[in-house]
């Protein structure tokens, strides 16, 4: 079964929640996500109020939907658009984030699967630009900052073969030749990498997003390709794995900060309780789910203002394969 996350629209909303992990770049993401399921918990739970005027405890089927697509957490509502002004007036990026553990063979439906929901939620037929992010890929490795990978922490994902990241492209490319996007870009690459992967592309990637947090400037040689290929080299503070396994459980799992979608929590041995703090039971036909998930992609999307350059809509969406233990 697949699970299917949502932040909605992340402007202007302030978050209490600290993060969960030790990762800068992935904390608004998180606590994003956090203030979502929060938020919907509170808005069923006051609509659900027994003869005494309390609020009756809630499982997670009353605030989530399961649809032919999977568990929403929370349930999606499309039917208002998001924007407010016409298309012509936005540049709208999405930046899209295939996890370490998923399947690569399955990258072409997962592709489909980010941009259909976005493009849903902004009632928008096309977006600007789609960058993509391979797992294992880290810019600093091939440009040689040993300085600063000693900062990055754990590597979470050994890099893929090329092969692979030109199979995905593929997918890319049709979405492309289909009108759904119109620039294609790549994060992380580095010289040698960039000039094998454009030699072996239909249509060449017109971005290059690289973290400066890990090499104090762009590599002349880089920055010598990029122009003679009109490559935009753009700047970012993203971690290529955005959802490590152990966050998501932790965020939805049965802990005293967890949604209590899922039985159990990141840390063995804890006392399973509901999003706001109470034990729960597990008498009831709608207990949480017991079994293991897998993150499969997380996908962020920005709507800017083209005359104002601001942001009007910004969020993400996630999915993650869920196996019952029985």
């Amino acid at each position: 079964m697949k699970l299917i996350l949502s932040t909605s629209n992340i402007m202007g909303a302030v978050s209490s929640f600290r993060p969960i992990t030790n990762s800068k770049s992935n904390a608004e993401f998180v606590n994003s996500l956090r203030a979502s399921l929060e938020a919907n918990y509170s808005i069923a739970t006051s609509e659900n109020v027994n003869g005494n005027g309390h609020a009756a405890r809630l499982t997670y089927p009353s605030w989530t939907q399961m649809t032919e697509a999977g568990l929403e957490i929370p349930a999606l509502d499309f039917s208002e658009s998001a924007l407010q002004e016409e298309r012509d007036q936005y540049d709208i990026t999405l930046k899209l984030f295939y996890l370490p553990g998923a399947s690569i063979e399955d990258r072409g439906k997962q592709t489909r699967e980010a941009v259909n929901l976005v493009l849903k939620e902004l009632h928008m037929p096309s977006i600007d630009l789609l960058i993509v992010s391979f797992p294992g890929v880290y810019f600093d490795e091939e440009e040689k900052c040993p300085d600063k990978i000693s900062t990055r922490g754990p590597i979470e994902a050994e890099p893929e073969p090329i092969e692979s990241q030109i199979k995905t492209w593929a997918t890319l490319e049709t979405l492309k030749d289909e009108g759904i996007v119109k620039r294609l870009g790549i994060a992380e690459f580095g010289h040698d990498r960039l000039a094998n992967f454009l030699d072996r592309t239909r249509i060449p990637p017109s971005v290059d997003q690289v973290n400066l947090r890990d090499c104090c400037s762009v590599p002349r040689d880089l920055l010598k390709l990029a122009k003679g290929r009109n490559i935009e080299l753009l700047v970012h503070n993203d971690c290529s794995n955005i959802l490590p396994r152990g966050t998501l459980r932790e965020l939805l799992g049965s802990g005293p900060s967890g949604a209590h979608v899922l039985s159990g929590s990141a840390k063995t041995g804890e006392k399973r309780k509901s999003l706001h703090g109470e034990p729960v039971t597990n008498g009831h036909a709608d207990k949480p789910l017991d079994g293991e998930v897998q993150p499969l992609w997380v996908v962020k999307y920005t709507a800017v203002v083209r005359n104002r350059g601001v942001v009007e809509n910004k969020g993400y969406f996630a999915m993650a394969e869920f196996t019952n233990d029985s």
